[in-house]
């Protein structure tokens, strides 16, 4: 037993110190010292031997492992240090610049939203929202929306197929849902991703984001509603912008009002864009139908309210000058990299 021991010691360690790579050494450590390996093995046996046998032969084996395991781990050091051999004799000038890593950013969709929300919440308003798969309830007939309205049909939203559920066609609903559980004064905007059955193009898409607004109090009025509307479209768009409010039908506001802003391309001058009017269509508002009041639980003879609402792809478009929807969604580099990283 002392003979293979000391064979077994000469072989192991002349092994370890000709191992060329960091994987072969792996490989050798593994065979010796594994759960199978040799040593392990031997170690194991020792507990059959007798016990003058166990004195002698138990100290070299471990003594051996011993010397295994330091072998194994300053050949491991050298080959690992021998890896940068190759660089000693090249030159390195430590004072240049490093590789400067690429940032993530915000997509600019993501960072419009937070710019609303903030814009909004300065005006103390809420942040409020629901789910994007509606009922009909609220999506349509608690928004005052009648049986017959074309926007019900096929052509405009998309419905479940075998259950009465369909994709929000905006976040109106959101308005709903948050009546329905609180009580006025009520200030809240809803911003989220809506769905219509719309061919792609430049201007249409099936998914996209809207956001609106909704304040309803005992004597909350249009002029609150110019207001606001004012100073967060400056804020959003443009420091300079002017807004131009005209009657219009929707059929959850009365009266409907649509808002109307300088053109950004031609500051008002006009152009093709605007077809030389110097407007450019924004979003729709007014003040809360009151059956829509009253779906959501509220008195029309105690509270009234208005209601905004807007695309935000299209505010961005107006904003930054951008001609094409679809650039928001292909994920283009080139396009993502021209707005700020913050």
């Amino acid at each position: 037993m002392k003979n293979h021991l000391e064979q077994l010691r000469t072989q192991t360690l002349e092994t370890i110190a000709k191992a060329k790579t960091v994987q072969e050494l792996e490989a050798l450590e593994a065979q010796l010292l594994g759960k199978k390996g040799e040593l392990t093995t031997l170690l194991k046996g020792i507990k059959d031997l007798t016990v003058e046998e166990k004195q002698v032969v138990g100290k070299m084996t471990n003594e051996l492992k011993k010397d295994v395991e330091a072998a194994l781990l300053c050949r491991s050091e050298e080959l690992r240090s021998s890896q940068y051999d190759h660089l000693k004799d090249q030159f390195f000038d430590t004072s240049l610049p490093g590789t400067r890593p690429h940032p993530g950013r915000l997509h600019p969709l993501t960072k419009f939203i937070r710019e609303i929300e903030d814009t909004f919440m300065a005006l103390n308003f809420t942040v409020a929202e629901g789910p994007e798969i509606e009922d009909d309830y609220h999506n349509f007939s608690a928004l005052n929306i009648p049986e017959d309205h074309p926007a019900r049909d096929m052509q405009d939203t998309l419905w479940a197929k075998h259950i009465p559920y369909l994709l929000r066609t905006h976040t109106s609903p959101v308005q709903i849902r948050y009546m329905e559980s609180h009580e006025p004064p009520i200030r809240i905007i809803c911003p989220g991703r809506v769905f219509r059955k719309d061919d792609v193009d430049a201007t249409h898409s099936p998914m996209f984001h809207q956001f609106e607004g909704l304040m309803v109090d005992k004597t909350t009025n249009l002029t609150h509603l110019k207001g606001i509307l004012t100073i967060a479209l400056r804020r959003l768009i443009h420091p300079d912008l002017e807004l131009r409010f005209r009657s219009s039908f929707f059929p959850f506001v009365e009266p409907g009002l649509e808002v109307d802003v300088t053109c950004v391309l031609c500051a008002g001058k006009g152009c093709s864009v605007c077809k030389q009017s110097g407007w450019l269509e924004m979003l729709g508002c007014g003040m809360v139908h009151p059956n829509v009041l009253k779906s959501a639980g509220l008195d029309p003879n105690v509270y009234q309210g208005f209601a905004f609402g807007a695309g935000i792809e299209r505010l961005l478009m107006i904003k930054h000058k951008i001609n094409d929807i679809r650039l928001f969604y292909e994920n283009d580099p080139r396009f993502l990299e021209q707005f700020p990283l913050v």
